[in-house]
């Protein structure tokens, strides 16, 4: 007990220090929201890939789709490496840092009103980030609670309040840096975390060739399988179809999502991009792999303790009860793991919450002629306030709350991720088109939560954002289109900005 509390002594007073460090950062906007645009390669790699996996996935997503699919759900964290991870910083890397920083946008609801010169899409879709991240943010707490009682027996409610106060006083004190630098930190925890505990677990079942002999002796439960064993072991596991749901959920739904594109409006420059590029993917290979592979030997681990009074399996279960044998400085590196993926991913999300509502929302509706001091001074309250809500959701959490992340993911992602992903490369989208695929992603997101037509929130989320790369064309064909001027302006200055690059790395070869 007395190691993995002084582990978590240091953690906190380290993430304090972080935030003392980081408050000359924080004075402006700019500086507040975004460190200045000015963070480098490394912090802004580490930013995303800690944003992207928090406890939902370590705890939640691992143990729960290592369950159903066995060594097979490895391909979602390689999904997410190359998907989520590479193409992300590919495809919106370099076009969001330049066209961003043109617009003068902070966030992405200001880079809807700012691209398709509309105030209505920019309060729309703050109200869109407001009413998804909160749940989110509150889902975010629920795969702390097993582990920490696994290995304190502590409350969950105190570790829900001190998990909340910790990361409230960082991000306040030292706004995007403080949480960069943290990020950076807290990934390094992550990646040495995560080998650790794949290597002890694995150990446990007398090795890898062993663990793999006896995951292919394992009947599936899988009707198409007809109860044959090895499914667990096989190439694409007992349910490919719903396997590449979770995939393009948790993969494609990173272009759609506000605090991970916020990342790129962050970083440096162009050739910090590239660098980043390499970093974040290598960090989601090994966390989201490891994650997702350490999952797949859940079935190892069947027992009554991840059975409800129902019989019925408690995915959230499967991962601690994976863990409760290892030695206690691997249970301290667990819960410290753990607990960085939760509070990079919270910060992340309050921080975005607080900006969006203050920068889109209540700024020139609410408040008008604010000052900037005034403007920081407004989303240090909103993020006590964002915080404040997710620990009363998360300690009287509704019986859904391990489908939060898909259902906040499935209706920001649809909602975003097509006008924003055309917006940066096609010169012909509608208003109208924006509008539309605002509705087609909240719309399915949120009448499946009710109507249940489609069987996975996880499906109803990459449908949603499939929709939306259908919707937004047929709709920009159909409709009105922006002014040119406005379009040719945006884009000639990208245009103009690429040639520049490409002249200066000319010269310098």
């Amino acid at each position: 007990m007395g190691i993995k509390l002084t582990l978590l002594i240091v953690f906190f007073a380290v993430m304090v220090a972080v935030g003392l460090y980081s408050r000359k950062h924080a004075t402006s906007v700019d500086g507040f929201v975004l460190g200045g645009r000015s963070v480098g390669p490394w912090l802004t790699a580490f930013a995303y890939g800690t944003s992207y996996f928090s406890a939902v996935v370590f705890v939640g997503y691992a143990g729960q789709f290592g369950w159903k699919y066995g060594l097979s759900s490895t391909w979602i964290g390689i999904g997410n490496a190359l998907i989520g991870s590479l193409l992300a910083w590919v495809v919106l890397g370099r076009r969001t840092k330049v066209m961003s920083q043109h617009l003068k946008s902070k966030t992405m609801p200001d880079f809807f009103g700012e691209r398709y010169s509309s105030k209505a899409l920019k309060i729309a879709a703050s109200a869109i980030v407001f009413i998804f991240l909160v749940p989110y943010t509150a889902s975010i707490y629920n795969g702390l609670s097993r582990l920490f009682g696994m290995a304190f027996n502590i409350p969950y409610t105190y570790c829900v309040i001190a998990m909340a106060v910790f990361t409230g006083i960082y991000v306040i004190l030292g706004g995007y840096m403080a949480t960069a630098i943290n990020d950076f930190i807290q990934g390094i925890i992550m990646l040495i975390g995560i080998v650790a505990v794949i290597a002890a677990v694995l150990s446990g079942q007398g090795g890898f060739l062993e663990a793999i002999r006896k995951m292919a002796e394992l009947p599936s439960d899988v009707p198409v399988t007809l109860g044959q064993p090895g499914a667990f072991t096989s190439f694409f596991g007992p349910d490919p179809l719903n396997l590449l749901g979770v995939v393009i959920l948790t993969s494609l739904g990173t272009w759609g999502l506000p605090q991970m594109i916020g990342k790129f409006y962050a970083i440096k420059d162009e050739k910090a991009i590239n660098t980043g590029t390499v970093i974040s993917t290598l960090f989601a290979c090994v966390v989201a792999g490891g994650s997702y592979f350490l999952g797949g030997f859940g079935r190892l681990f069947d027992g009554s303790a991840i059975y409800d009074e129902g019989g019925n399996v408690v995915f959230d279960s499967i991962v601690p009860h994976m863990l409760s044998t290892l030695p206690d400085i691997l249970i301290g590196v667990v819960v410290v793991l753990v607990l960085s993926a939760s509070m990079s991913t919270l910060a992340s999300l309050v921080l975005t919450s607080s900006s969006t509502l203050t920068l889109d929302f209540l700024k020139d509706n609410v408040m008008k002629n604010v000052s900037e001091k005034k403007q920081v001074r407004t989303m240090q309250v909103l993020i006590v306030f964002f915080i404040a809500v997710s620990v009363v959701i998360a300690l009287d959490p509704p019986t859904f709350i391990a489908q939060l992340m898909g259902i906040s993911w499935g209706a920001l992602a649809g909602a975003f991720l097509a006008p924003f992903l055309y917006g940066l490369y096609w010169r012909g989208v509608t208003k109208a088109a924006v509008w539309a695929s605002f509705a087609a992603g909240v719309g399915i997101t949120v009448s499946n939560m009710f109507l249940h037509y489609i069987a996975s929130p996880i499906n109803a989320g990459a449908i949603a954002m499939v929709a939306g790369l259908v919707v937004v064309p047929i709709v920009s064909i159909l409709t009105p289109k922006l002014k040119k001027e406005h379009i040719d302006e945006i884009f000639t200055c990208y245009e103009e900005k690429v040639t520049i690059t490409k002249k200066r790395s000319l010269e310098a070869n």
